[in-house]
């Protein structure tokens, strides 16, 4: 499959790639390399995931990350309490040794957490590290050793060997420096928030029954909206949303309702900052200008 071919069925299924993100995406495909997105928040980094999960009709494996996060909850762990049922109940039976030890060290009592279980396919799946900035170094340290031959140790059972190698996204919004030896090991691509075509033909994928002078004004107020000084960007999704917000309110010109406008900003404006910094009289000029 081409860079352009690939393109093409990422916009069939809704998402409308640059040629940079998708020649990057195509890439890591044909090269079987984790590809790492960076971006602002809402630019659609995860988005891209999701979608190449339809297009290759795989199972998506997330893995969230956050400040804190250990290979336990990562990687796998053993359920204690069925454990120490297990043994209570062998123990009644009479049963000890390494009989009891076998038996409760057995798949039926590991609990697979994301980077495991995307290991054990028998297809590969698309496993999603979202927002690994926001997990802490050693962690980061340990994620490469098994991007390096996606195989895991469990010492009470051995070692895990990959049946289908994993297609890995990893995503960040730059909240901290990641190491060379991770950009090393990836295919990189930077995600912009999209331009008015772009935005548009987004626009028009998800809500199809849109009016194009409606989408155009959308995409035009919140393309305008972004260059406010708010504390938190709307992002793609937002538009989206905003988009099905004046539907349901039956908007057909963002010029016409002030009302029903200022209250669909709901959609775009997430603190009350931002809330504050867009008046009604700034949201008509802004949708004045849209029209």
């Amino acid at each position: 499959m081409s860079w352009t071919s690939l393109q093409h069925d990422l916009a069939a299924h809704g998402y409308i790639a640059s040629d940079d993100l998708a020649m990057a995406l195509h890439l890591a495909l044909a090269l079987e390399r984790p590809l790492l997105l960076e971006g602002a928040a809402g630019v659609g980094k995860t988005q891209v995931a999701k979608t190449l999960a339809e297009v290759k009709d795989a199972r998506l494996i997330r893995l969230q990350c956050y400040e804190g996060l250990d290979a336990t909850h990562a990687i796998y762990e053993w359920n204690y309490q069925r454990q120490l049922l297990a043994i209570r109940t062998a123990a009644e039976g009479g049963e000890t040794g390494e009989a009891v030890e076998a038996c409760i060290f057995s798949d039926r009592f590991l609990m697979r957490r994301p980077l495991l279980e995307a290991i054990s396919q028998d297809s590969a799946p698309v496993l999603l590290i979202d927002e690994i900035d926001r997990a802490d170094e050693e962690f980061e340290a340990y994620l490469l050793e098994i991007l390096s031959d996606f195989t895991i140790s469990i010492p009470e059972m051995g070692t895990v060997h990959a049946t289908a190698r994993p297609h890995v996204i990893l995503t960040s919004n730059g909240t901290r420096d990641l190491s060379d030896a991770l950009r090393r090991r990836c295919i990189y691509s930077y995600v912009e928030y999209p331009d008015r075509a772009a935005e548009l033909a987004i626009l028009a994928a998800r809500h199809p029954a849109l009016e194009p002078r409606l989408a155009a004004q959308i995409v035009g107020f919140v393309q305008a909206l972004r260059r406010e000084d708010l504390e938190k960007t709307p992002g793609v999704a937002e538009t989206l949303d905003f988009a099905a917000a004046l539907s349901g309110l039956g908007v057909n010109d963002l010029a016409d309702d002030p009302v029903a406008l200022q209250a669909a900003l709901v959609t775009l404006l997430k603190t009350q900052a931002d809330r504050a910094a867009i008046p009604t009289e700034l949201a008509q000029r802004l949708a004045g200008k849209a029209a």
